[in-house]
């Protein structure tokens, strides 16, 4: 496994998103069998491992942090917190330190080496949040902080107080409007990029199908791009993909995450893999290297095709009322 860097910390060059273990995509595997698989990652060379409070109300936290006892100094850990408006004021940094101390005996470790800011919150400036992230630094509670799905303005904003180590945010072949500032912006500050979602909820396996039926708190339920109009006309893409990946010797998500690492050496991308066949096929996609034509290629491919639905932070919300 190639590593790369997020700012101080090096990282295998694709992560875990374990998210998808018991929250956001219906029932996932028993607890065993995701503590195996999560170890069997490591043994295939992952080393970044991403969770937060808010998945299964800590219960995702719970799993990784038993799955990673065994090699934790090993392993690079990030999880996530969120911030309501009644949290800010005088009492925010009592507010933010009682979120990670949850997480940390959750996680059954004394640090974590990444702690996010889950969602922006108008209501409480990101100076005050940095000057609370740099004090926790400080106390040995956390190695770097860093954003979660915010803008550029946002992210220069603190950076001076307590530098971020990397923005986590949605970016995928067929998601692509972060390229335009934030992570040009991550680069002029020597920030890393951590991609979730990078094979955009699966679809980018190609194995997506239309009128494809999906039950509980699985956020295919709500996003657009997973209505069966969408599948049917995104299409295209998968072609594409399809065509390319077979000259290459390869799978469409292979060469989705391939693309994404071409791109700059500082994005991480961080995909949810619930089975051994995911694990083994998304991990080994970082041995593969485009050359210049064949990244040409790919990009001038994918300029011309058409994307259709969206995923929006609204549209997530609805889920509360379905599931």
């Amino acid at each position: 496994m190639k590593t790369r860097m997020l700012r101080n910390l090096e990282v295998s060059a694709i992560g875990y998103g374990c998210m998808g273990f018991n929250h956001g995509y219906g029932a996932g595997p028993d607890k065993n069998d995701a503590i195996q698989l999560i170890r069997q990652s490591f043994d295939l060379g992952c080393t970044f491992y991403d969770t937060a409070e808010g998945y299964g109300m800590g219960s995702n936290e719970e799993l990784v942090g038993e799955a990673l006892k065994p090699f934790r100094e090993k392993t690079v850990l990030a999880t996530k917190f969120f911030l309501n408006s009644f949290e800010g004021g005088k009492q925010l940094n009592s507010n933010i330190r009682q979120h990670l101390e949850h997480s940390l005996k959750r996680l059954q470790t004394d640090y974590v080496d990444l702690y996010y800011l889950h969602r922006v919150n108008k209501d409480i400036p990101i100076e005050d949040v940095a000057l609370c992230m740099g004090e926790f630094i400080r106390e040995g509670k956390m190695r770097e902080w860093r954003q979660a799905r915010y803008t550029e303005e946002e992210i220069r904003l603190g950076q001076t107080s307590t530098p971020r180590s990397a923005i986590r945010s949605e970016y995928a072949n067929r998601e692509r409007m972060f390229e335009k500032d934030v992570i040009p912006a991550c680069a002029a500050l020597g920030i890393g990029f951590v991609p979730f979602s990078p094979l955009a909820s699966g679809f980018l396996s190609g194995k997506a199908k239309a009128a494809q039926e999906h039950q509980g708190d699985d956020v295919r339920r709500v996003i657009s791009r997973f209505d069966t109009e969408n599948v049917q006309a995104n299409q295209p893409l998968i072609d594409f993909l399809t065509d390319f990946a077979t000259s290459k010797g390869a799978t469409p998500a292979q060469i989705s995450l391939a693309w994404m690492l071409h791109k700059e050496n500082f994005i991480v991308p961080i995909p949810g893999m619930r089975r051994i066949e995911r694990l083994k096929e998304n991990l080994g996609a970082a041995i593969i290297t485009l050359s210049k034509e064949e990244y040409d290629s790919l990009e001038k491919g994918l300029s011309t095709i058409a994307i259709h639905g969206n995923r929006t932070d609204e549209a997530i919300a609805r889920l509360h009322e379905l599931a």
